[in-house]
Parts: C-alpha cells; sequence; structure tokens
C-alpha cells in the first residue's frame, strides 16, 4: 500500500513540474570522514598494520600514530551513530505526521482533481447574471484550486523525502555496522602490534643492558678518540662531510650524524642563526632553558680557576666573576653581539652554579668551560660588560648553563641524555618554524645549520681516501654482527673490529667466521647489503630504525642498537656520534 501511495505521489510531482525541496541534514552537517572514507582509511590502516607486523621490531611511534588515528576514526564513528539516530528519530516523526495528515490528503486530492476536471465557468454563469459576480467566483476557485496543489505537492514532496531518507539512512546503518565490526577488528589487531612492540623493546633494552663493561669502555674510548668539539671556539677536527669526496669505489655507504653527543642548554652556533635573525640576548636564551633571566646578581663573587686548559696553560688564580669572564673563550669574538652576549651570560650562571657562588674551584678546560690567561677580543669583553649582573636562575640559584657547539637541529633536556634531570633544561626542535618533518626539513630550517659540525660522517681510515664511506659488504657484516649478538651473546666478546687488536685478549672473527657462525644457528648471513634506509622521529630528534635488504633479507635494526653495534665494529674510528643519524648511499 505504501509503494502504490508513494508510486501516485510521485506521478503528482512530476504532473505540477516543482523542483525539489533542500534536503534538512546536509553533507555540510557532517564536518570529516563518512562511512565510506572511513572504510577506505580502515583499508589503509590495515597495510600499515600488516607491515608492522612483518617488520622484525615495529616502532613504537608508528604504533602510536596508528592509534591516534583509530581512536579519531572510532570518535567519528560515535559521531556518525549518534547523527544517524537524529535522522531516524526524525523519520519516524515525519511518518507519524503524515499519518496524522492522511484524511486532510486524501480529501485536498479529491478536491482537487474535481476543480480540475469538472469545474466549468459556464456552469457558473448560467447560474449568474452579474458579470462581476461570476469573476469572483472564477477567482475564488481558482485560489482555492491553486491551494490544493500546494497542500498536495507539501505533502508528496515530504513523502518521498522521507523515503529517500529512510533508503540512505538503511544504507548507512548497513555500513556503519561493517565499519563498527571492521574496527574492533583493527583494534584487535593494533593490540597485539603495540604487545609485540613493547615485547621487542623490552627485549631490546635487555640486549643492550647486556653489553659487557668492557664493550662500554671501548666506546667510549673511540668516542673521545674522535675529538669531539665542545665549544665552537675550538677548530679542532674530526668531523667532515665525505659526499663530495670519491673512495675509490661503488657503490658506498656512509653515516652521518647531525650535532654532537651533548645537545643541553645553549646551542653555540645556534645562538648565532638565532642572532643573525634578529633575536636579542634574552630571546636566544629563552629558546633553550626553563630560567628566570635575572638581573642585579651579585658582581663582587670570586672564582677559583685551577687546572691546565688545551692551550697549555696552568691555573691556580682568583677572579672577580666578571674579569673571570673577559678570559673566557667559547665562541668566536666575530660572531653576531647579541649572540656573545646570550654566551656570556650563560658561562656566568654555569660559573656561578658550578662553583656553588665562588666556594668551590672550576677548571680552565673544555671539562668546564674553557678560559684562557689573556682577556677575550674587545667585542667579548663589551659583551662581558653589557650583561653584568644578568645570571639565568631557578628558585633564586644560578643554574648549570649548558651548553655545546653544534645540536644539530634539536635542544635537549639533562635528562633525556641520560644525566639528572632538571626544570630548568628542556627539549625542543631548534628551527626557524619550532618543528621539523625530515632531514631535509633540518637541512633548510636547523638554526645551527651553518656549523661545520652540524652533519658529518665522523671519523676515518687511512685508504680509500681517508673518508668514512664504507662496501656494502662492510655493512653487511655489521649486520652480521648484530644477529648473531641477538642470537647468542656469548660471542660477544669475538664482534670487534677487525682492524686492531681484540680487547678482549681473545680472536676477533672476520665476515667469512662471522657468516658461519650465523649459518651453524639456523640463520642466513648477509653478504651484500644493496639498500638502506631510516626512520626517524623527527619530533624527538632520534634514529629510530635502519631498514635493511640484501641478499640476507630485510631486517629492521633500532637505531640504538645498530649505533653501538656500529661503534665496536666499524674499522678505522669511524663513529656515529649521536642519537639522530642518516646514511648516504652513492
Amino acid at each position: 500500500m505504501r509503494k502504490f501511495f508513494l508510486l501516485l505521489l510521485l506521478g503528482l510531482f512530476v504532473f505540477l513540474k516543482l523542483s525539489p525541496i533542500t534536503q534538512v541534514f546536509s553533507e555540510d552537517d557532517i564536518n570529516s570522514l563518512n562511512l565510506d572514507q572511513i572504510n577506505t582509511k580502515l583499508s589503509e590502516l590495515q597495510n600499515a598494520l600488516s607491515s608492522s607486523q612483518k617488520a622484525t621490531a615495529p616502532l613504537e611511534s608508528q604504533v602510536a600514530s596508528l592509534q591516534t588515528q583509530l581512536k579519531g576514526i572510532e570518535n567519528r564513528v560515535a559521531a556518525i551513530e549518534v547523527d544517524l539516530a537524529e535522522k531516524k528519530k526524525f523519520i519516524d516523526e515525519g511518518y507519524k505526521e503524515l499519518e496524522a495528515n492522511k484524511d486532510v490528503f486524501n480529501k485536498t486530492v479529491r478536491d482537487y482533481y474535481i476543480k480540475s476536471y469538472f469545474f466549468s465557468p459556464l456552469l457558473i454563469f448560467a447560474s449568474s447574471t452579474d458579470a462581476a459576480n461570476v469573476t469572483r467566483l472564477i477567482v475564488y476557485q481558482k485560489k482555492g484550486a491553486d491551494k490544493d496543489k500546494d497542500t498536495i505537492t507539501s505533502l508528496a514532496l515530504k513523502l518521498v523525502d522521507l523515503e529517500n531518507r529512510k533508503a540512505k539512512l538503511e544504507d548507512e546503518e548497513s555500513k556503519l555496522s561493517s565499519v563498527k565490526d571492521k574496527l574492533a577488528s583493527e583494534k584487535g589487531e593494533l593490540d597485539k602490534v603495540v604487545k609485540g612492540a613493547k615485547d621487542y623493546q623490552a627485549t631490546l633494552t635487555n640486549q643492550i643492558a647486556q653489553l659487557s663493561a668492557r664493550q662500554k669502555d671501548i666506546l667510549n674510548q673511540r668516542l673521545g678518540s674522535l675529538n669531539i668539539p665542545t665549544t665552537a671556539y675550538t677548530s679542532q677536527g674530526g668531523c667532515s662531510d665525505d659526499r663530495s669526496v670519491n673512495p675509490g669505489f661503488s657503490p658506498r655507504i656512509a653515516f652521518f650524524t647531525y650535532g654532537v653527543p651533548n645537545r643541553v642548554g645553549l646551542n653555540q652556533y645556534g645562538a648565532k642563526g638565532r642572532a643573525e635573525a634578529g633575536q636579542n640576548a634574552q630571546q636566544i636564551l629563552q629558546a633553550y632553558y626553563n630560567a628566570d633571566y635575572t638581573t642585579g646578581y651579585n658582581t663582587g663573587i670570586n672564582i677559583h680557576v685551577t687546572g691546565t686548559n688545551e692551550y697549555g696553560q696552568s691555573f691556580d688564580t682568583n677572579w672577580n666573576i666578571e674579569e673571570y669572564l673577559k678570559h673566557v673563550y667559547e665562541i668566536p669574538a666575530t660572531w653576531p653581539a647579541e649572540a656573545l652576549k646570550a654566551q656570556a651570560i650563560a658561562a656566568r650562571s654555569y660559573a656561578l652554579s658550578r662553583t656553588n657562588n665562588g666556594a668551590n674551584a672550576i677548571c680552565p678546560s673544555q671539562s668546564c668551560q674553557v678560559v684562557k690567561q689573556e682577556q677575550n677580543a674587545q667585542a667579548w669583553i663589551d659583551a662581558v660588560n653589557a650583561t653584568s649582573g644578568i645570571v639565568l636562575t631557578s628558585g633564586g640559584n644560578p643554574i648549570t648553563a649548558w651548553f655545546s657547539s653544534t645540536h644539530g637541529g634539536y635542544v635537549f633536556s639533562s635528562g633525556d641524555i641520560g644525566w639528572s634531570g632538571t626544570s630548568y633544561t628542556k627539549h625542543a626542535t631548534d628551527t626557524t618554524t619550532g618543528s621539523a618533518s625530515s632531514f631535509s626539513d633540518l637541512q633548510s630550517n636547523a638554526y645551527d645549520k651553518g656549523s661545520p659540525w652540524f652533519y658529518c660522517d665522523w671519523g676515518s681510515r687511512a685508504s680509500y681516501n681517508k673518508t668514512a664511506w664504507l662496501k656494502p659488504s662492510e655493512v653487511a657484516d655489521i649486520v652480521n654482527v648484530i644477529l648473531l649478538a641477538r642470537a647468542d651473546s656469548s660471542t660477544n666478546e669475538h664482534l670487534y673490529q677487525t682492524d686492531k687488536a681484540n680487547p678482549a685478549g681473545t680472536d676477533t672473527w672476520n665476515e667469512d667466521k662471522v657468516r658461519q657462525e650465523l649459518r651453524n644457528r639456523n640463520i642466513n648471513p648477509y653478504s651484500n647489503v644493496t639498500d638502506i634506509s631510516v626512520n626517524a622521529d623527527f619530533g624527538v630528534g632520534k634514529t629510530n630504525s635502519i631498514n635493511i635488504s640484501g641478499d640476507g633479507g630485510s631486517q629492521n635494526i633500532s637505531g640504538d642498537e645498530f649505533k653501538n653495534w656500529f661503534n665496536l665494529r666499524a674499522p678505522g674510528n669511524l663513529q656515529i656520534v649521536g642519537p639522530l643519524f642518516n646514511t648516504e648511499k652513492q
């Protein structure tokens, strides 16, 4: 009966040639994803989950991103569910209203057809002798027919619209049910991946913790041999950019670190970049510390300097704090004045904190901060004078205002690098945009991009044009060492670099021996690496993992694990020195 009624109304709709009415629930009311888009998004997430599950070490950052996306979809589904309930309520109320107007509709249709097909002006003329009365009767009849026509049209369109809405609602409810089932399935799969990722990370943490004390000492010694600069004033080497240097073989692979290991506090080259961008000393310091910019601090404190600096000068000297600062050599005096002022305030704060306001002594070398017997250049002295009595404080006390030459686009808190946590150090992205999403972002926007130590392959060896380039087979050997150490930690003492004596007093296994030991454990070794890429967390500033492909298959190795074993196994004094590193292949 309803179908017949609908067909009748549709016929009247066509007959009357009226335009459709505007829908009450427009698409603009749904501000984000619709159900079809959600299905597409869920399929994309399923593919991402499948990829993560296939990886040896699913990345927690990737999993967290998937969780965020699924949570957003879950919230969107809930909103759509509420919207569908409102639509259903509206439709039900519409049908009730139509039912109440059913008698009106039937009578109006009857009257309309009577007035349209049986009305004749001759009948009016036959019953009236007055032309004016005839005219009024015709107009009255016409208005009545038009009113009936409008009533029929309104009711017809309302039912047509309700039927269309009902059909669309039923389709959306069907899709919603499917989406909810799929969403529940995806969440279940994601929970498995999260658990797997955490289990893997726990295993990895234990494996890293198993590094012997000897291995840790070796890592520290090799790092120290690079003479990594802690001050922008020095011109010492250790870092290079070999991208334009041919080692004499190809293909070739090298590992480039962003910045130097200590990224806490003032980034000296970053301060230079910020000063060149127009920032003043206070703005520069606020970018690197969570501390109070305090003026009028006691300038009468004496600083006792004892020890020997990098220039062979010995000290057992007492200087007033302001005089002491005039002998500090941490950044070139040719740099912008605001950068010099920022460094002077940081150096003053550091000295006062390190000595407990003069109660203890301070060394004159990079282990503290570099000073010389002679005063620095006039531009530096001017910066010291201009900032006299200005100190960075926390709780009223001077802070240990750490600084280093180059941060590589990021600022770390003291707790981030394993030091004691402090409230006045911060974690931030040190770029002109305040963020980074790729290595190219850092290369373009980091405030310290002008530093010679911003992007370096650290170390070298006598052969291959004294570069840090490695052959694919040498990278394959490092991967094999990692696989063997994972499988059997008792082999660790045999896995040091092959071009130096074994520090454990035993034999070091070469590439062939490592491959054979893997085969003995039913593990497929690599002889060649054909592709290598890096996954980095650009919010944190750390390399999360290395993806390796070659004749041994594909491996996903955490950034920390790869860096540790690279630094133990790589030839010469090649090193990855910081948390964020990239790979270059030519």
